[in-house]
């Protein structure tokens, strides 16, 4: 199975639970052994690529700005490129530079996705009940791309994923583990730092880089020992 054969899934999905004038937003970046899986909550019509319109690709984040500060601080995004960003106004993100960005982080081996792949207007919250029914796509994506790593933002995506009630203030810098047919995966709770979460993206940063020292740079460095 191919990432791409899952859209039609999600493309009924959206007709569902999303707004029906807005198209789903997949996901982009490294399909292939990623460093890191980063999951977060669900699309807006924020997001540029949602308008049917739209002919480029449909990933997370297109036309906005606040979720690459993240991204730039803990050193996966190029200061040009963070600057570039910061600088254009949603509507100047065109085809081009939307790939130029998701080159950039596929080079830096990083996949990025949502839980939900439901666009909605706005960034009202969705029942939990809606959010499980992409589960089993989420873990369809994952197994397919097998990521060293996966960090989930939030209490909700952390708890629906991990199947336990999870509270980030509690698990910062916790790993969890989760089977996939027969694959394990390391799961590590992160604040949601965008939104009303944006008051807590220094405490995302901090775990963030945490997380890559310890575990990719670690693992890493153990590889190169064996190749000396």
């Amino acid at each position: 199975m191919k990432i791409e054969d899952l859209r039609k899934d999600y493309d009924e999905l959206q007709v569902k639970y999303g707004a029906k004038e807005l198209d789903s937003i997949y996901n982009g970046g490294c399909e292939k052994n990623p460093d890191i899986c980063f999951v977060f909550m669900n699309p807006t019509g924020k997001n540029i690529a949602s308008d049917k319109s739209w002919k480029g690709r449909k990933s997370p984040w297109l036309g906005t700005k606040n979720i690459w500060k993240l991204f730039y601080k803990v050193d996966l995004l190029s200061e040009e490129i963070f600057n570039k960003i910061q600088e254009k106004k949603p509507k100047e993100w065109d085809y081009e530079f939307c790939d130029y960005v998701y080159e950039e982080i596929e080079k830096n081996k990083l996949f990025i996705t949502n839980l939900g792949k439901c666009t909605q207007i706005d960034a009202r919250p969705l029942p939990d009940e809606v959010l499980k029914k992409y589960l089993d796509l989420l873990f369809k994506e994952i197994n397919i791309i097998k990521p060293k790593i996966i960090i989930t933002f939030g209490n909700q995506v952390s708890s629906i994923i991990l199947n336990k009630k999870i509270s980030v203030s509690e698990n910062r810098k916790k790993c969890h583990k989760i089977q996939i047919n027969k694959n394990e995966y390391k799961v590590y709770p992160v604040y949601y730092p965008v939104g009303n979460g944006i008051f807590n993206i220094d405490k995302s940063i901090e775990d963030i880089k945490w997380i890559i020292e310890n575990e990719i740079k670690k693992e890493e460095q153990n590889l190169l020992c064996k190749i000396l």
